[in-house]
């Protein structure tokens, strides 16, 4: 059995912030928990507006508190994400998330993340390919 708080989790090395300033992370669960998936609280900031495409990853994400969007950029899109919305990036959707208040939203991964990841260039976290 795991037991966790997000008290604990927030000093230490698994709260993660975002090199560009739009979004901070406490990784719950990680890929060396070995549950297959990995599990995060994300805070994602007033005003953040930003580009991803998770090519190696599915998500979901829950929104806890406060109010945004996600656009599809398949299609174009918009959704409003407020307390109580799940979307689900089930085919490697790429999106835009604006935050027009700080977002608080809990995220599953699959597969599971290893803790340090942050968006490179197109958006994505990079596939971790080593073994546990």
């Amino acid at each position: 059995m795991i037991v966790r708080t997000l008290a604990e989790a927030n000093k230490t090395n698994r709260r993660v912030v975002s090199p560009d300033g739009n979004w901070e992370s406490t990784r719950l669960l990680l890929k060396e928990d070995q549950m297959g998936f990995s599990f995060h609280m994300t805070t994602i900031y007033k005003g953040a507006d930003f580009y991803m495409h998770y090519q190696n990853h599915l998500e979901s994400v829950y929104c806890v508190s406060g109010k945004g969007e996600i656009e599809n950029l398949a299609d174009g899109k918009k959704h409003p994400i407020e307390p109580g919305t799940i979307y689900i990036l089930d085919n490697h959707d790429k999106h835009i998330l604006r935050a027009f208040e700080e977002l608080t939203l809990a995220c599953v991964f699959n597969p599971p993340v290893t803790g340090n990841e942050v968006h490179n260039a197109e958006g994505a976290y990079e596939l971790d390919t080593e073994a546990v």
